[in-house]
């Protein structure tokens, strides 16, 4: 088993972004697109981020496989998170979720050999994965599942 701690991956801004920091919090990994029927969870996914900031980090991680719906580059999709959700959470930089350039980040999200727990496969935009305080998997959660639904937060308790 790999430890999710060791997963390199960078932030829009480009920064090496440090997950062994998150260590001692739960960390909420979710798929996003800017056009996208599900882009309105940004909104619930800001108030999860606030509400929790003491036992949860969430990260958003654009991508654009599914539906062409994150075509911006990274200067739109900060500015678009900003402008029309006040999106304060840590994006991470563009990647794929699946198929042959899957970034390791997924691979170990997704791969029962990697992270112990389950496989999966992601579906859609918004699909979300949740880490215990102790970068253990969780459970997955698909699109329709609410940030704010208690299938997430009765583990932040």
């Amino acid at each position: 088993m790999t430890s999710i701690y060791d997963i390199k991956i960078d932030s829009l801004q480009g920064k090496p972004i440090k997950l062994n920091s998150f260590k001692n919090k739960h960390i909420l990994f979710v798929n996003v697109a800017s056009k996208c029927g599900f882009t309105p969870q940004y909104k619930d996914l800001e108030e999860l981020h606030q509400k929790y900031k003491n036992e949860l980090v969430v990260i958003g991680v654009p991508c654009n496989q599914f539906g062409a719906q994150e075509p911006g580059d990274s200067y739109e999709i900060q500015e678009f998170c900003e402008v029309n959700y006040g999106v304060s959470f840590l994006i991470t930089e563009k990647i794929d979720v699946k198929g042959n350039n899957q970034h390791p980040l997924y691979t170990w999200l997704t791969s029962k050999d990697l992270n112990g727990k389950k496989s999966s496969s992601v579906k859609w935009n918004f699909q979300k994965y949740l880490v215990d305080k102790d970068g253990k998997l969780i459970d997955y959660y698909f699109s329709i599942t609410k940030p704010l639904s208690s299938k997430i937060t009765k583990h932040l308790k």
